[in-house]
């Protein structure tokens, strides 16, 4: 097989496992959707973007909320979410360029944090769309909602980490080296 055979091999392997983790986040995010804010999509994204890279992080992410949000029901909060999505990711994204081994408990409490910077910037964007004067009122009534994402988050990375990391990692041994 030549390189260039190779190469397109490769192309269709790793499209096809965005296909499965962007059908993985939108089957979790219908599976969860009757917990509040309790979703392990946010924790899958980082393991994307940590071990495949940003690129690859910020093409699921987009899919996966612009699809799931077809079903589930589209809004100003799709944008606000994919602009969430996009500055978690880049931040994680610049995170695994400045350190080459995290600390397992560190990602769990990373994982957790994300939670609140996603429901962060989900306030700051929608507000003035609705016409919110007082955003910071806004944004502490939904707190609490921001807190169980956290803790979904944190509880998440501790079960799929050790699940998707081997899985992700195989394949870009396989294919990429």
């Amino acid at each position: 097989m030549t390189s260039k055979h190779a190469s397109k091999s490769h192309q269709v392997q790793h499209i096809a496992l965005l296909g499965i983790l962007t059908t993985l986040c939108y089957v979790s995010r219908l599976l969860f959707q009757f917990l509040p804010n309790v979703q392990p999509v946010t924790v899958i994204l980082l393991l994307i973007t940590i071990i495949l890279g940003t690129r690859d992080g910020l093409i699921v992410a987009i899919l996966s909320i612009l699809i799931s949000n077809i079903n589930l029901g589209l809004g100003v909060w799709t944008l606000a979410q994919i602009l969430s999505f996009t500055i978690i990711i880049l931040f994680t994204g610049l995170i695994k360029t400045q350190f080459t081994r995290i600390p397992f408990i560190v990602m769990i409490l990373y994982a957790g944090l994300t939670g609140y910077v996603y429901g962060f910037v989900i306030s700051a964007v929608q507000a003035p769309f609705f016409g919110i004067q007082n955003f910071w009122a806004y944004y502490l009534a939904g707190l609490p909602f921001d807190t169980l994402h956290a803790l979904g988050n944190s509880g998440f990375y501790g079960i799929l980490a050790p699940i998707l990391t081997p899985i992700m990692q195989k394949f870009l041994k396989k294919y990429y080296r």
